[in-house]
């Protein structure tokens, strides 16, 4: 609780790079945790588990990215909080925002038993691996309560500049999680549903944690139990900017989902090898996506102190450092595609078409960084509807249109895999151009007055 980052005086880049790489470390070795699971059933159980694991992805995005866009609400909220200095209000987004995310697991982990079936059918999982599919996504959503809430305390520690608590946590739990992969597995000789049960475990011992943290901290950025409710004035205004930010990472999700069942037209192997690929190309995006969300904190704290012209250096700073750090682990991953995926599967079919997908996808990471920093830019001030709406146009409109017409005609997997570059550049483009209108907007007759602080 004493690693926070002073976000409103001082040097910048070297602020947003302290917040942002232990926040990339964090996504990356949490997807190397999920990883896990595809690497122990690809290596000991079979193919078909391992399609099973990876073609739940989307699904499990789709029905976990709303309540993890909430988060970011409460993670500006609280930030905006600290820039005021309004202590009494930090400490009740706290508690709203743990309650709200011990309700919202509640509510997803019963909607998953019902509709888990009907959404993999609506998917077209093949049969020969539709009942561990099943179990894998059944077993998963039932550990929503304490997966949500691990990112919502992760939003909290995040919002005062703390992003190493919730890694070290992560790292404590994802070594339990790999441990239990292997026992699952190995010793009891389960597939699919052994290191479901493994990754709900773990998740329960990282939130755990964090939650203890909270109730014995003595800060601002602490849990108090008489607050451990529901305040409507602080609900509205984390889902007034939550809301949005959640709808735009289910649209990525849904329109993922339309991706996986056309994947899952085209054979167990391209499934496979789909899987294992996603998990090796989006490495990139943790970092991408850590200077986005470190955009969001830091004008989040900016902009409820009033320091508008910090915000705007905030971004051109964050901007250039994500470029820098996303082409150098752009490019790690393009060189060492093929010796990578073969530590999923060894298949030689599996690790053609991955890393077919990898040179599709990772080169164009860097219009995901205009992505990420501009949305997250706007959702720090508090603009949270427009990039979700742009995002809903540009992503996944674009994507569906062209799965249901180019990928319709074709039927090959490079063709599909082309409406992923395609709808970065729409959308990158609609989204600078709209940030560069409010910018000028916001910004417009405020003095241009330089200190030696920034």
């Amino acid at each position: 609780m004493k690693r926070k980052i002073d976000m409103l005086s001082g040097s910048i880049s070297d602020k947003i790079l302290a917040f942002a790489i232990p926040l990339a470390l964090t996504g990356i070795l949490q997807q190397l945790f999920n990883a896990a699971d595809i690497m122990v059933v690809g290596r000991f159980a079979s193919k078909q588990a391992m399609a099973a694991v990876g073609c739940n992805t989307p699904v499990i995005g789709l029905l976990v990215n709303l309540f993890v866009g909430i988060s970011v609400g409460a993670n500006v909220v609280i930030a905006r909080f600290i820039g005021q200095g309004n202590s009494k209000d930090i400490t009740k987004t706290v508690g709203t925002s743990v309650f709200l995310s011990l309700a919202g697991g509640l509510f997803l982990a019963v909607l998953g038993q019902i509709i888990s079936r009907p959404i993999l059918s609506l998917m077209s999982v093949p049969d020969e691996v539709f009942s561990m599919a099943l179990a894998y996504l059944r077993i998963y959503l039932a550990g929503m309560p304490v997966i949500l809430l691990y990112n919502f305390e992760a939003a909290i520690f995040r919002s005062n500049g703390d992003t190493k608590t919730p890694l070290i946590c992560l790292i404590v739990a994802g070594v339990l999680n790999v441990a239990l992969n292997l026992f699952f597995v190995i010793v009891l000789k389960r597939n699919a549903d052994g290191v479901a049960i493994a990754t709900v475990l773990s998740n329960l011992v990282s939130s755990a944690i964090m939650f203890i943290l909270l109730v014995k901290s003595n800060t601002d950025i602490r849990l108090e139990r008489t607050e451990l409710k529901l305040n409507a004035y602080i609900l509205r205004d984390i889902l007034r900017i939550g809301v949005p930010a959640g709808v735009q990472a289910m649209v990525f999700s849904f329109s993922n989902i339309i991706i996986q069942s056309a994947i899952n037209s085209l054979g167990a192997d391209i499934m496979a090898a789909s899987s294992a690929a996603f998990n090796v190309e989006i490495f990139s995006y943790f970092i991408v996506n850590a200077f986005g969300q470190a955009c969001t904190t830091f004008i989040g704290q900016n902009y409820g102190a009033n320091q508008l012209l910090r915000c705007r250096k905030v971004i051109h700073r964050a901007l250039i450092l994500d470029i820098a750090c996303t082409v150098v682990m752009s490019l790690i991953i393009i060189a060492c595609a093929r010796t990578i995926l073969g530590f999923f599967n060894e298949d030689s079919a599996v690790i053609s078409y991955g890393r077919t997908r990898i040179l599709f996808i990772t080169p164009f990471q860097v219009l995901n960084v205009i992505m990420e920093i501009f949305s997250g830019a706007l959702r720090g001030y508090g603009q949270s509807f427009a990039p979700a709406v742009i995002t809903f146009f540009g992503v996944c409109a674009v994507r569906i249109t062209w799965v249901c017409t180019m990928f319709a005609s074709h039927g090959d997997f490079n063709t599909l895999l082309t409406c992923y570059p395609l709808s970065w550049i729409v959308t990158a483009t609609i989204l600078t151009v709209y940030y560069v209108i409010f910018s000028k907007r916001l910004l417009r007759g405020v003095p241009e007055k330089k200190t030696a602080s920034q």
